[in-house]
């Protein structure tokens, strides 16, 4: 598990960004479209230029190209390979990695397993529901044994019955596993039944971090409502 420390984060969208995520938690980042959320992830990753630092567990990792930050990144457009069946795109970032296929098998078969889809090894893309294609896009972001979590928007493409679902089975994963992760979204249902702790970002700066009961979001914030 990877404590994350954000340090006078600036770029063109972030102003002065402070930030702590404690080794092992599942802290939402909550705001409006064009607040920064993404952007914050993106500089994590090592995707974007930044001033400041970035610090995993106290040192900072500002110097280290995107490979070698072990993150695991479920982008809002999941971009699953057409051409490749499932076990396939899970096993895409391993074979790139130059892992022996005898490993990569045992690790596929893991994720298969641990994210209960092993049914749909063979199957391609266009045969999966928006639920089981957010299944194969984070199993895909969790085969190399990343040390941190980012997910942008994960479930915002998806129905109100699907996206409670995987709410529920997205953070019994999380708290299985024990990664630290950040979980971009601007819907307030949707916070407060992943959440540990919530920061809420606007215009590049986080105005509020804490618990669900301390914090007080604008009304910009969405609640996601049962039809």
């Amino acid at each position: 598990m990877t404590a994350i420390e954000l340090l006078n984060i600036e770029n063109h969208v972030c102003r002065g960004v402070n930030l702590k995520v404690f080794s092992g938690e599942l802290l939402v980042l909550l705001g409006p479209n064009g607040a920064g959320k993404t952007t914050l992830l993106n500089i994590i990753a090592g995707l974007i230029g930044y001033k400041g630092s970035v610090l995993f567990d106290g040192r900072p990792i500002d110097e280290l190209p995107t490979r070698e930050r072990k993150v695991g990144y479920l982008f809002q457009d999941l971009v699953l390979f057409p051409h490749l069946d499932v076990a396939s795109n899970i096993a895409y970032g391993l074979r790139v990695q130059r892992w022996s296929n005898e490993k990569i098998e045992l690790r596929v078969k893991e994720l298969l397993r641990l994210l209960k889809i092993e049914h749909l090894a063979t199957a391609y893309p266009w045969h999966l529901s928006g639920g089981e294609k957010q299944k194969v896009a984070l199993s895909r972001a969790l085969a190399p044994y990343p040390r941190i979590l980012l997910l942008d928007e994960p479930l915002s493409s998806l129905d109100w019955q699907t996206s409670q679902y995987l709410r529920f089975e997205l953070k019994g994963l999380q708290q299985k596993l024990g990664i630290t992760t950040l979980y971009v979204t601007h819907d307030l249902t949707e916070a407060k039944e992943v959440a540990d702790r919530m920061a809420i970002i606007l215009e590049g700066r986080i105005e509020q971090i804490g618990k669900l009961e301390d914090l007080h979001p604008g009304p910009w914030a969405k609640q996601t409502e049962q039809p």
